[in-house]
């Protein structure tokens, strides 16, 4: 069994809030605007939330206020009372990019007992509707750019278009006839405070707080169900384990990045929930430019850089236009999304010596299932290649090929984990909950698909090496992609026989999908391959979110490698791969 380092306070929570256990009987959105549990007062010279493009942010004693407000008008709205109904029957899905009311209008959805499920940006229509009907969202909160996508799959979904709300985004203006979400704020001003929820105790653990999609480990998008609580207990865990680092350097709240998007868990918990609630300003970024990435650096004197593996590729490919700019706030650059590869690191770290590099690992650095992290690197414990410890209140232990339990260093097996910010399981799903979790005489636990290695870093503290993944999930700068999802939609094509789709290297991305595919007889003569290639990209292109595009590659096959009971052996293609590319012969 495996723990936290020792640098972090024995009592899980004790040192930073004076609680053994995190609360379970309120809101993420009292917990983060209460003063009880332990929320670090914000700078007086901070805002919660800055656009990075603009400047414009609202006060530490306006933004409660205005999610006050929001709530009370969007319950009048959606004809909402907080302690009547089904949580399931308050779904409200966001789909927008990062914006500075992006965590307001979540706190005011949790305040009228509303459940959010927060969609990501890049989706096309129909992928939106499934997330839609899948988690049973009622209305949904858009911006200008996406109010076609979000029309076209709400309308699919029966959800009325009193029920398509506008969230103000720089650069786009609404001139819709759809409420704004600054006109559901000027509507509350004028109507009385909702009436407390008042929940027993335990009922934080009850009551979902979000509904994520996921691929778990395997297969189609999954409906996570977050609980209150599991949120709470990663805030916690998360504050608490910096509590180390802000002691050593000497910093009590800091400028941090809001870049990676809060429709993603990681984005959302582990960058801004963690940020309102240690008392940091973050700077909110809606989507990733060179220019507006180091102008925003510079402009707000940003200290914490949350980023994906490819910004750090692009800042290196542009290391004039880096250096031209003033980054010397800059004390801390962390990765999550994906691996950080140990030349990249070290490319980076020549450029600026002084920054502390490190990376998390939450279900390779953003799983859904464990809302957030499980482990991350501490600014003063950085071992390069590692994914850092434990966090406290999480146990985790390895089990090898034969389903025993490792206990030694440098040993691989799977990582399985157990924590209270664990999800209680998928909405509508068992057989993925039978697949996911597991029990023992210690409890419940989670399987994380990873294949890792324990190893005792410089500091004698333990740290966890992620060393390949059991699990056969693509990622696309940070976003999953899982095979099953997209083998599925090709065999809709009329050409396609059958198919499988392995990841494969990728320098700015991490990795891209690429389709081995079988051509149906009928098919054979009628194009040749080069345009039968181009057809069926353009097949996923038109459904299917960017980041899904077969941009590794499409190669025909005469068949897809299969066990007796017909699943697709990816690990051989994979392979296969892997040698391929290492003699330089890899076929595009």
């Amino acid at each position: 069994m495996f723990t936290s380092p020792a640098w972090v306070p024995s009592l899980p929570f004790a040192d930073l809030c004076f609680l053994e256990e995190p609360p379970n009987s309120i809101t993420i959105e009292e917990f983060i605007l209460s003063g009880k549990y332990g929320r670090r007062p914000a700078a007086t010279s901070r805002s919660p939330f800055t656009c990075g493009l603009t400047g414009k942010s609202f006060t530490a004693t306006q933004v409660p206020q205005r999610i006050n407000f929001l709530a009370r008008g969007l319950a009048q709205a959606l004809n909402i009372t907080p302690n009547k109904g089904l949580s399931l029957d308050k779904v409200i899905a966001v789909f927008s990019p990062n914006t500075i009311n992006y965590i307001p209008l979540v706190l005011a959805i949790h305040r009228i007992g509303g459940i959010v499920t927060p969609a990501s940006a890049s989706q096309s229509p129909s992928e939106l509707e499934y997330q839609l009907k899948k988690t049973g969202a009622v209305a949904i909160f858009t911006c200008p750019q996406l109010l076609d996508t979000a029309k076209k799959a709400a309308e699919q979904c029966g959800i009325t278009d009193d029920k398509i709300f506008i969230m103000d985004f720089s650069g786009a203006k609404s001139t819709t006839s759809h409420i704004s979400l600054e006109k559901l704020i000027s509507i509350g001003k004028d109507l009385p405070d909702l009436e407390a929820l008042n929940w027993p105790k335990g009922e934080g653990a009850r009551r979902a707080a979000f509904i994520s999609m996921s691929s778990g480990t395997s297969g189609l998008p999954k409906a996570c169900v977050i609980s209150h609580y599991n949120v709470i207990s990663n805030v916690l865990a998360t504050a608490t384990y910096e509590t180390g680092a802000r002691s050593h350097f000497k910093f009590d709240t800091q400028v941090t990045l809001g870049l990676l998007p809060m429709s993603h868990i990681y984005g959302l918990v582990t960058v801004a929930l963690c940020a309102a609630y240690q008392g940091d300003e973050l700077i909110v970024l809606p989507k990733f430019t060179i220019d507006s990435f180091l102008d925003a650096i510079q402009r707000f004197k940003i200290r914490r850089l949350y980023v994906a593996p490819p910004i750090i590729i692009q800042m290196l490919r542009n290391r004039d236009k880096c250096l031209k700019h003033d980054l010397s706030s800059v004390a801390n650059i962390h990765t999550g999304g994906a691996p950080l590869y140990a030349e990249t690191a070290e490319q980076l770290l020549k450029m600026y010596p002084d920054w502390h590099l490190g990376q998390g690992y939450a279900h390779l650095l953003g799983m859904t299932e464990t809302a957030t992290l499980i482990c991350t690197t501490s600014e003063h414990d950085i071992d390069l290649g590692s994914s850092g410890s434990l966090l406290p209140g999480i146990r985790a232990k390895v089990i090898d090929s034969d389903g025993k339990e490792v206990f030694t260093y440098e040993t691989p097996g799977e990582l399985l984990v157990q924590s209270p910010s664990i999800i209680p399981g998928y909405l509508g799903n068992g057989r993925a909950d039978e697949e996911t979790f597991v029990w023992d005489d210690d409890g419940r636990w989670i399987k994380t698909g990873d294949e890792v290695v324990i190893r005792k870093g410089p500091s004698g503290n333990e740290h966890v090496v992620v060393v390949d993944r059991i699990k056969e999930l693509i990622k696309v700068k940070g976003f999953q992609v899982p095979p099953a999802e997209l083998e599925a939609h090709l065999l809709t094509h009329v050409a396609v026989q059958d198919c499988a789709v392995i990841p494969v290297p990728d320098e700015a991305a991490g990795e891209r999908p690429k389709a081995f595919v079988v051509k149906k007889a009928s098919a054979a003569g009628a194009v040749d391959d080069e345009e039968l290639a181009r057809q069926i990209s353009l097949h996923v292109q038109n459904h299917k979110a960017a980041h899904k595009w077969l941009k590794g590659g499409i190669e025909f096959v005469n068949e897809v490698p299969k066990s007796p009971s017909g699943k697709i052996l990816r690990r051989l293609l994979v392979d296969l791969e892997r040698k391929r590319r290492a003699r330089g012969r890899a076929r595009l």
